[in-house]
């Protein structure tokens, strides 16, 4: 067994040492939390704690994959024992084993986002809705917060307040909706993602021997990446480690960057409130980025007042100043920046996947895309279309669903005409009809459809017969998960239907057909997974997140394009953070209130510690939106960055100290001095316990129309008097004395906002 303790710093030490009762450990970025995680993981099990006992939650397959890898060098076989993966896999598993207490059988569907999409449109559909007004991801969100929330659909629809809030959206039939959906899961024997979380509380809630069973089979729980989780989940979490109190979180709140998907950085503000006799271990040294990036990373996110105090540190070299890029045009910009990574491949002998290019929003990767094209830069974008959503893989993994699993509507729907069996949508409607009048499952009218009769019944027998011959293969016979799905690929015409469109779409088709049989294969053929059935190999593709896909082809020469909630976790040498405009990042749907900003510099922090060597982060001043060329102002975020780590860029992307001017060493740095131009004309920083919330009304006033002894309010340094203004050709400057000890500044005022207010 490997010494796993030697090479620890002090605090890991302890984090990894510590076992019994509560602990949070405030892991910053890079400071090397998978690392204490696993060599923890690895000394309960020296100290005699059962593997099986051991729960560890993650938020992808991927990072359970690596650290069950890394347990499993240091204490061997054993690491395959633990109970370890993520929330919607682990609670799965659960669900299967106890779900029959809840009125599922153990072979439930795990509905996707397009299932669920695809059956809200039904809902909708039939209730005679407006689907332009119960758009399909409108309603959809709403239910999936409803859930997280663990608001069931009978509260929902009884909660005046909620239904108030959709009337004033006038989406007043949500709660219906909502319903509906949830039994037609129900009868479709089906759980979509949020379910995986909510039926879990509801089996704890309403089944106290299934909760004590868990309680006391988990001696130990752990959390990665505690932030992120939602109401949902930490009940869950906070349920299972009650009995024993041995429970382990680990996160850091400067990284909470999911509240759209229901994270509430609240679990971990507060989780101290809901143990009293915690320890508290905070991580704080960065081994991954310079001093450079970590000093900026620090100077931006001391700026947000809801958080937990740490000093993050590194011993790492001071490393190159952060640049700052200033372009006329978006298209201008992704130029500068595609021509700095071929100049770093060709001058450094870097390799394109040593490069990022992070921006807020998918659609920002366009003029990227084109600039590295022109360049012969290959490239990869991460959150693209997943090889299990591709139309053919779907198709035939739902033929698969429905021999499982013959409640699956919505995989019956997909399979029931394909290939083409003459077997038209009016006929599937009917079959819908017949099954609710009838009070019957869609499946009991489809296998005895000559009771049934009706237009198209012969089709529909043959088709009966084939699931019926597939089903046999997975009940009587047992066959492996290959050998089902090589045998229905080939059986229901899906393949021959491919192989005999010879177009370069459908050869491409037939290959990721042929792919997924490979993949199939793999998985029967790991001694890893112990069950071999086609029901456990689908459940694993049906909790697979976008973290987890595989890569395709030569990954070495790739530069990564990707947004910022993607890019999470990951690390790269040199990153350009683009587009740091105002409305665009911080967003525009972000300003509302002072928790929605603050969670946008979170993210802006997230996408600067991702840089290990270099960060560049760039802005143009002018943007094509919906068809129109708009003006940009730069981010308020670079101007609360700490001058004295950054070095501006002139237009065109050359490369000199423009904006500030080194003048002295403070503390390993060179403290820069503003000169004529610059980010931020400013002669001392705010008091750092000072913060300042904008007026709700700001809305900054014409630079030309200030005037001397006007009061005006700036939504960083407050409110202040307009001492002079100084005019240097088209260049105008203002001086102005700030209150609440903030001082005199010097603002370029094509750069600052102020509103006047007397």
């Amino acid at each position: 067994m490997m010494d796993y303790l030697s090479g620890l710093n002090e605090p890991q030490r302890k984090a990894v040492l510590h076992t019994e009762g509560p602990l949070m450990i405030i892991a910053g970025a890079g400071s090397g939390k998978t690392r204490v995680l696993t060599f923890r993981t690895a000394h309960l099990i020296e100290q005699g704690v059962d593997p099986f006992a051991i729960l560890l939650l993650t938020f992808t397959n991927k990072a359970a994959g690596e650290m069950r890898h890394r347990i499993e060098q240091v204490i061997g076989k054993q690491a395959k024992n633990i109970w370890m993966g993520t929330f919607h896999s682990i609670f799965a598993k659960i669900l299967r084993f106890e779900g029959e207490k809840l009125g599922y059988t153990s072979s439930f569907s795990i509905y996707d986002t397009d299932d669920s999409k695809s059956l809200l449109r039904s809902i909708i559909k039939e209730m005679n809705l407006d689907d332009k007004v119960y758009k399909v991801n409108l309603v959809l969100n709403r239910i999936s917060a409803a859930k997280n929330k663990l608001i069931s659909p009978q509260s929902y629809f009884n909660n005046e307040v909620i239904r108030n809030e959709d009337r004033m959206a006038k989406v007043g039939e949500i709660g219906a909706i909502y319903k509906t959906y949830a039994l037609r899961c129900f009868q479709a024997n089906a759980m979509d993602f949020d379910d995986l979380l909510y039926q879990t509380n509801i089996l704890f809630r309403d089944h106290l021997d299934v909760l004590n069973k868990y309680q006391h089979k988990f001696k130990q729980v752990m959390v990665d990446e505690f932030q992120d989780t939602n109401v949902s989940q930490y009940l869950i979490t906070k349920k299972l480690s009650a009995v024993n109190q041995n429970i382990c979180v680990v996160g850091d709140d400067a990284q909470s960057i999911y509240a759209f998907r229901g994270a509430d950085i609240q679990n971990i503000l507060n989780f101290e409130k809901d143990y009293p006799d915690l320890t508290t271990i905070k991580l704080e040294e960065n081994y991954r980025s310079t001093q450079a990036i970590v000093g900026a990373a620090n100077s931006i996110i001391s700026k947000n007042r809801h958080q937990l105090q740490k000093n993050v540190f590194t011993s790492n070299e001071k490393g190159e100043d952060i640049e700052i890029i200033r372009a006329t045009t978006d298209s201008e910009e992704a130029r500068l920046i595609a021509s700095s990574i071929f100049e770093g491949k060709q001058r450094d002998g870097l390799n394109g996947s040593d490069f990022a290019i992070l921006y807020r929003t998918n659609a920002q990767s366009r003029s990227f895309e084109e600039a590295l094209r022109k360049l012969n830069l290959p490239y990869k974008i991460v959150g693209g279309l997943s090889f299990y959503q591709r139309k053919e893989i779907k198709d035939l993994l739902s033929y698969l669903r429905f021999v499982v699993n013959q409640q699956d509507e919505e995989a019956f729907k997909r399979i029931i005409n394909l290939p083409k069996r003459g077997i038209g949508d009016t006929t599937i409607a009917k079959i819908s009809v017949t099954a609710a009048e009838n009070n019957v499952s869609i499946w009991d009218v489809v296998s005895n459809i000559q009771q049934y009769s009706g237009k198209g019944a012969q089709a529909i027998e043959n088709f009966a017969d084939l699931i019926k011959s597939f089903k046999i293969m997975v009940e009587v016979d047992k066959k492996d998960a290959y050998d089902v799905a090589n045998h229905v690929a080939k059986a229901s015409g899906l393949l021959r239907e491919l192989y005999e469109d010879k177009t370069v779409e459908g050869l491409a088709r037939y290959q990721n057909i042929q792919e997924l049989l490979n993949a199939i294969k793999q998985f029967v053929d790991s001694e890893e997974n112990e069950d071999k059935s086609i029901a456990t190999f689908l459940q694993s593709v049906s909790l697979l997140t976008n973290a987890d896909q595989e890569e395709e082809g030569d990954i070495k020469e790739k530069v990564t394009l990707m947004t910022i909630h993607s890019a999470k976790g990951l690390e790269f040498k040199r990153v350009f953070l683009v587009g740091l405009e105002e409305d665009l990042f911080p967003s525009q749907m972000m300003l509302a209130s002072q928790s929605d900003l603050e969670e946008e510099r979170r993210l802006f922090y997230v996408a600067i510690t991702r840089a290990e060597k270099r960060l560049y982060i760039s802005y143009a001043e002018s943007r094509y939106q919906f068809g129109r060329l708009k003006t940009c102002e730069p981010s308020r975020f670079i101007d609360e960055l700490d001058p004295q780590y950054l070095r501006i860029s002139k237009l065109g992307g050359k490369k000199e100290i423009q904006g500030f001017k080194p003048v002295q060493k403070v503390g390993g740095f060179a403290q820069k001095t503003p000169v004529n131009q610059g980010q931020q004309l400013v002669q001392k920083a705010a008091p750092s316990n000072y913060q300042h919330i904008s007026s709700s009304n700001f809305t900054p006033s014409n630079p030309l129309e200030l005037q001397v002894e006007q009061r005006v309010e700036h939504q960083k340094f407050g409110f202040g008097k307009i001492l002079r203004i100084e005019i240097n050709g088209a260049e105008r400057k203002a001086v102005i004395a700030f209150e609440k000890g903030v001082g005199e500044k010097t603002l370029l005022l094509s750069f600052a906002k102020l509103m006047v207010i007397g």
